[in-house]
């Protein structure tokens, strides 16, 4: 098949700890998005957080892809650093004093307990929403903090403004940023720059045309779409995939091992694992043995839905 340049997808994980089954679930559907349209697809390794993220990762990674059967066409490779967030602070820094030098930024000195007792809880979901209490700061509060010995973080100050994109698993989105999202932080007290900026400027500038990922991040987009805009991006077009749960309810996680890729491959083999995967996402009917080549001419959004889907321990017959 023949690809479509203009068509760029990315696969984005973030490389602090072994793959699990809901991370194999957002890869597989973002690689069937953009090869169904003939694209290319984009892998990037968002290791920003030094405290979780670990370089040895990042091969085993790639090899649990490579494994499963989902390739990729730019992006990471063994010594390839351009794609690793960790090494890409020169473009955050840009991004970050493009935004400055329109007075959009500004300190905040808050603790965690200060930003808590600063913010009010969003009505819909019980997020907290920043009360902009240090963008009224005079300058002599300012430099009382600064002597004190404070390292500020900063934050962007959002307008009233309202965003709005049609999510093509969730359909119509709307958001006004300072109601409902508030003044976010661009860059850490510590010196590290926030998902948010990062994310912004890495798919602006690697021409990601196409966002697949978790509902659990469909919250960020109003923001990012807004940070792509002021730096001067297109806005992808956005995909928010199901999660899949623990009978309890629970996401699946890194940090509890669900199905980790250690146990996976030591268990299965990667065609049954794509047919458990493809069966999760309503992509067929019943787990049958599938290389992700397989799926392609017939993949549609239409058939994933938005219903988070259970896994409990009937999975092990399907494996």
């Amino acid at each position: 098949m023949a690809t479509n340049a203009t068509v760029r997808g990315r696969f984005a994980p973030s490389p602090s700890g072994r793959m699990h089954l809901g991370n194999l679930f957002a890869a597989l559907l973002a690689w069937l998005d953009v090869r169904h349209l003939g694209g290319e697809l984009l892998l990037r390794m968002e290791d920003l957080d030094p405290d979780r993220c670990r370089p040895e990762y990042l091969s085993q990674l790639a090899d649990d892809l490579i494994w499963l059967g989902l390739d990729w066409d730019l992006g990471w490779r063994p010594g390839e650093t351009a794609y690793c967030q960790s090494c890409r602070t020169p473009f955050y820094q840009a991004a970050f004093k493009t935004l400055a030098s329109r007075g959009l930024v500004y300190p905040c000195y808050c603790s965690r307990k200060e930003r808590l007792a600063a913010s009010a809880p969003h009505a819909a979901d019980g997020a907290r929403i920043y009360s902009g209490r240090c963008r009224r700061l005079s300058a002599q509060e300012k430099t009382a903090l600064q002597e004190s010995g404070r390292s500020p973080a900063w934050r962007v100050q959002v307008p009233g403004e309202i965003i709005s994109f049609v999510d093509e698993v969730f359909g119509p989105q709307q958001e006004r940023l300072d109601r409902d999202c508030g003044d976010f932080i661009l860059r850490r007290s510590d010196g590290i720059y926030a998902y948010q900026l990062a994310v912004a400027e890495d798919d602006g500038r690697m021409g990601v045309t196409r966002v697949v990922r978790g509902w659990d991040l469909l919250s960020s987009t109003p923001r990012q779409i807004w940070l792509l805009e002021q730096l001067g991006y297109s806005v992808p077009t956005y995909c928010h995939v199901p999660l899949l749960k623990s009978p309890a309810g629970r996401r699946l996680s890194k940090r509890d091992r669900d199905l980790d890729m250690g146990y996976l491959r030591a268990h299965t083999t990667p065609e049954k694992l794509v047919g458990l995967l493809a069966y999760l996402a309503g992509l067929i009917p019943r787990p049958t043995a599938l290389r992700p080549s397989d799926l392609v001419p017939e993949f549609s959004w239409s058939k994933v839905g938005q219903a988070d889907r259970i896994v409990d321990d009937g999975i092990w017959e399907a494996l």
